[in-house]
C-alpha cells in the first residue's frame, strides 16, 4: 500500500469506525461515553468557576470604586501655639481646587467624617457619617444620580441620606425622622455632653455593598461641620481619578498638591489584602480544577488501552498490508483526541450558558434550598455574579485539549509499535 498523507481520509475512516464500534465488536463505546461525560463536566466546572471568580472580583472592585474614594487625603496634624495637635484642613476650599487641578483627577471633595449612633422608634444602630456637599454626593456613582435609590436627592440639604440596609434595620423610609447621637457634643465647663439632633431621611440608596448600605449616612457638609464642632475645617478629601486601576501613578502629584501635612490612603491600601487573598484563592482553585480535568482525561487512556487490546488482530492485518507505524499511531490518536475535542466543546457550551444565565440558575438553587443560600452580610455583595472572559475560556480549552492530546499519545504509540507477527500468531 502506498504511504498515505498524515490524517488522511483512510485514517479518519478507520478511527471513526473504531469509535462507533460496539462492545460485541471489540469496541469500547461505554468507556468512550464515560470519558466524554467526564471531560464535559470537568471543563464545565472549570469555566463556571473561573466565570464566578472573575465576576465576584469585578463586582467587589466595582462596589469599592463606586461608593468609596479612590484616594483619601488625611491630615497628619500640626501643633497650634499652645502645643495642641490639630488635624484637618482649614484652607480646604483652596486645597480642594489644587487637588482637582492634578491631571487625571475628576473630583476632589472636602469631607467631614465621624462615628455616631442612629436611632428611630424601632431600633438603634451605629453609623458612619460622611459630610459632603449636595453636588459631591450626586457625583458618587453608586450613591448619587443614577444609582439604585429612592427619594429626592435634590433635598439633600434639608436632611440626610442613608443606606438601604440601615434604613431597613431602623424601620424608616423617606420622610421619616431619625436621631443622630454623638458622644463628642457640646463642650461645657463639666466636659462634653452628647449631641442629639433629629434629621429627616430624604434619600435612601443601595450601593451594592452590604457593609456600606448598613453603616453609611451622608450629611450636608455645613451641617456636619456644625454637628462635629469642625467649623471652618475639613477632616479629609475624597479624591476620584479617571483611571483607578493605575492609582499608584497619582500618589506623587496628589501628595505634592495636598501639602506638607497630607497623608494618602488609596483604595488598594484599604482592600489590597482582600484582593491578594482572592488572587491566592484563584490560583489554588485553578490548580485543583486542572487536576479534575486531568483525572477526566485519564479515562481516555483506559478506553484506548482496551481498544488497542481488542483491535490487536486489526492492527496486525493493517501493518501486514503496508500501513506504517505512524499511520496506526494517528488512527488511535484520533480516537482519543476526538473524545477530548467533543467533551471540551460540550463543556465550554455548558460553562458559557451557566455564566450567561447565572441569575435564573442561582434563583432555582436558592428556591430548591429554601432560601438563604447567599448571605450578603458575610460575602459583602448581594448576589452571586459571573463574568465570562475569553481569556478564561481559552485557558480552559487549552488545558483540556492539551491534556487530552498528551494522554492519548501513550496508548497510540503502544498500538503503533505492536509487532504484527505477535498480533496474528494465535489468529
Amino acid at each position: 500500500m502506498p504511504q498515505t498523507a498524515p490524517f488522511s481520509r483512510f485514517e479518519r475512516m478507520i478511527a471513526w469506525r473504531y469509535l462507533r464500534a460496539k462492545r460485541a465488536e471489540g469496541g469500547v463505546s461505554v468507556m468512550t461515553w464515560i470519558s466524554l461525560i467526564g471531560i464535559t463536566l470537568a471543563v464545565f466546572a472549570l469555566i463556571a468557576t473561573l466565570a464566578v471568580r472573575a465576576g465576584f472580583r469585578a463586582e467587589f472592585v466595582d462596589t469599592i470604586l463606586g461608593a468609596n474614594a479612590h484616594v483619601t487625603i488625611y491630615s497628619a496634624g500640626r501643633a497650634d501655639e499652645y502645643g495642641n495637635l490639630i488635624k484637618g484642613f482649614p484652607d480646604y476650599e483652596a486645597r480642594a481646587a489644587t487637588l482637582a487641578a492634578v491631571p487625571g483627577v475628576t473630583r476632589a471633595a472636602p469631607m467631614i467624617r465621624g462615628q455616631v449612633m442612629v436611632s428611630s422608634q424601632q431600633g438603634t444602630n451605629g453609623a458612619e457619617v460622611y459630610g459632603l456637599s449636595a453636588d459631591d454626593l450626586k457625583s458618587i456613582p453608586r450613591v448619587g444620580l443614577g444609582a439604585d435609590a429612592y427619594g429626592d436627592i435634590d433635598r439633600f440639604d434639608e436632611g440626610v441620606a442613608i443606606g438601604s440596609v440601615l434604613a431597613r434595620e431602623l424601620g424608616v423610609t423617606v420622610g421619616d425622622r431619625l436621631r443622630v447621637i454623638s458622644p463628642d457634643g457640646v463642650k461645657t465647663a463639666f466636659g462634653s455632653s452628647p449631641r442629639v439632633n433629629a434629621y429627616e431621611v430624604v434619600y435612601i440608596f443601595t450601593a451594592g455593598r452590604y457593609d456600606i448600605d448598613k453603616t453609611r449616612l451622608y450629611m450636608p457638609f455645613a451641617e456636619a461641620q456644625s454637628y462635629f464642632n469642625r467649623e471652618g475645617m475639613a477632616d479629609e478629601f475624597e479624591v476620584m481619578v479617571d483611571r483607578p486601576d493605575d492609582i499608584d501613578r497619582y500618589a506623587a502629584p496628589l501628595l505634592q498638591a495636598g501639602g506638607d501635612d497630607a497623608i494618602l490612603w488609596t483604595w488598594r491600601d484599604s482592600s489590597g489584602a482582600f484582593l491578594r487573598a482572592l488572587d491566592v484563592e484563584d490560583n489554588i482553585m485553578f490548580v485543583i480544577l486542572s487536576i479534575l480535568v486531568l483525572i477526566a482525561t485519564m479515562n481516555i487512556i483506559s478506553g484506548l488501552i482496551m481498544l488497542v487490546k481488542n483491535k490487536g488482530r486489526d492492527i496486525g492485518i493493517l501493518r501486514t498490508i503496508g500501513l506504517t507505524e505512524g499511520a496506526v499511531l494517528r488512527i488511535f490518536f484520533m480516537c482519543g483526541a476526538f473524545t477530548g475535542i467533543v467533551g471540551t466543546v460540550l463543556g465550554v457550551a455548558l460553562g458559557c450558558l451557566f455564566a450567561l444565565y447565572i441569575d435564573p440558575v442561582f434563583s432555582a438553587v436558592n428556591y430548591l434550598a429554601g432560601g438563604g443560600v447567599w448571605d450578603p452580610s458575610i460575602r459583602g455583595i448581594y448576589a452571586l455574579p459571573a463574568k465570562l472572559q475569553w481569556a478564561d475560556v481559552l485557558s480552559a480549552v487549552s488545558l483540556s485539549l492539551g491534556l487530552s492530546f498528551i494522554v492519548t499519545i501513550f496508548p497510540a504509540r503502544r498500538a503503533a509499535r505492536m509487532n504484527p507477527v505477535e498480533a496474528l500468531r494465535y489468529e
